[in-house]
């Protein structure tokens, strides 16, 4: 592993300032489950993606750890373990979208250290993009290696350049709950919705959201939500324990006598971004759910390109969806 200096700052400014001074050259370090077991321990680098000559450990910032809630909603510090948000009544009660993503991440263990900011801004787990004898569009080569390799985990949607699919589990709960992410930078702190969070390969190949080399997340915001809103989450994965996603769910709607008002579907496991299905949406507006939800469903055919070994994903996918709807729904 190469050698690397670790700084344990006590302050969001300290750390921005940290990494500003660093010239790109220090990352922010939260639980560590990918940075350090992942990338660093496994020499993943490339052209475009050197390793960090320095870390900077946030979990020393006490400000960044919690959950809070009040008559707007509810704010967690990036740095709040998945562990403390699976264990969060309060998270239970009016979020239980977010809680049950999150235990379905990996393994007690895991879930343990690894914190939200951390599992929602992890690199891709693409095979050729971990591999070391690949330099891959996303390390900054030349080549999407999926494109004629094994891709039967890879994106059937928004691929371009890059076909990885985006691993985190919570991210895709929080764009179907409308949250916001805050971000320090050396230009102070900005909010950014979960809606213009995620960087897709169209837009910069070698990242996977706004985030520049000098800033990180300090809090997730999620609004109160409206009231009857039907929440609901499906995983499915390759094996049922601690594995990632091959595709997931995420749904959180409000009905007016059985008819689909307003709402959100989004997706995991299928695309370079945690995706929202806003053709399905579309698709039920106004129209009674039990009815309407498979042909709906099957509108996600629309916008799928999925590659040689993936065209099982469309499928799969459309059947989540109508599954995860209706048991949100309760039937």
């Amino acid at each position: 592993m190469k050698t690397f200096e670790l700084y344990e700052p006590t302050s969001v400014r300290e750390a921005v300032g940290i990494l500003t001074k660093s010239g790109g050259k220090a990352k922010p370090l939260a639980g560590g489950s990918d940075l350090v077991t992942g990338i660093m321990k496994d020499w993943i680098e490339g052209p475009g993606m050197p390793l960090p000559d320095a870390l900077v450990d946030l979990t020393t910032i006490p400000q960044l750890r919690g959950i809070k809630a009040d008559k707007n909603g509810v704010t967690i510090g990036a740095l709040t373990t998945l562990t403390d948000i699976v264990d969060s009544k309060e998270l239970g009660q009016q979020f239980p979208l977010l809680t049950e993503a999150a235990r379905s991440v990996a393994s007690p263990l895991i879930r343990n250290y690894g914190t939200l900011g951390g599992n929602i801004n992890q690199r891709p787990r693409c095979w050729f993009f971990r591999g070391k004898d690949f330099a891959c569009y996303k390390k900054g080569g030349d080549t999407c290696y999926s494109v004629t390799g094994d891709n039967r985990h890879h994106a059937i949607i928004g691929g371009e350049l890059c076909y990885c699919v985006h691993p985190s589990d919570t991210a895709t709960a929080l764009l179907a709950l409308n949250a916001q992410a805050r971000v320090a930078g050396p230009a102070g702190e900005r909010t950014v919705p979960f809606d213009k969070y995620f960087t897709g390969p169209r837009e910069d190949v070698l990242r996977e959201n706004v985030l520049k080399p000098d800033e990180f997340v300090t809090q997730i915001t999620i609004p109160t939500p409206a009231a009857g809103t039907k929440q609901g989450w499906t995983k499915l994965k390759d094996r049922q324990v601690y594995d990632f996603a091959v595709a997931s769910v995420a749904v959180a709607f409000t009905t007016e006598g059985g008819n689909w008002k307003d709402g959100r579907i989004t997706l995991g496991g299928v695309a370079p971004v945690p995706y929202r299905a806003k053709v399905v949406e579309d698709a039920l507006k106004g129209k009674d759910i039990k009815s309407s939800i498979k042909q709906a469903a099957a509108a996600i055919r629309t916008v799928a390109r999925p590659m040689s070994l993936n065209a099982y994903k469309v499928d799969l996918t459309a059947g989540l969806i109508e599954r995860t709807v209706l048991e949100a729904l309760g039937g």
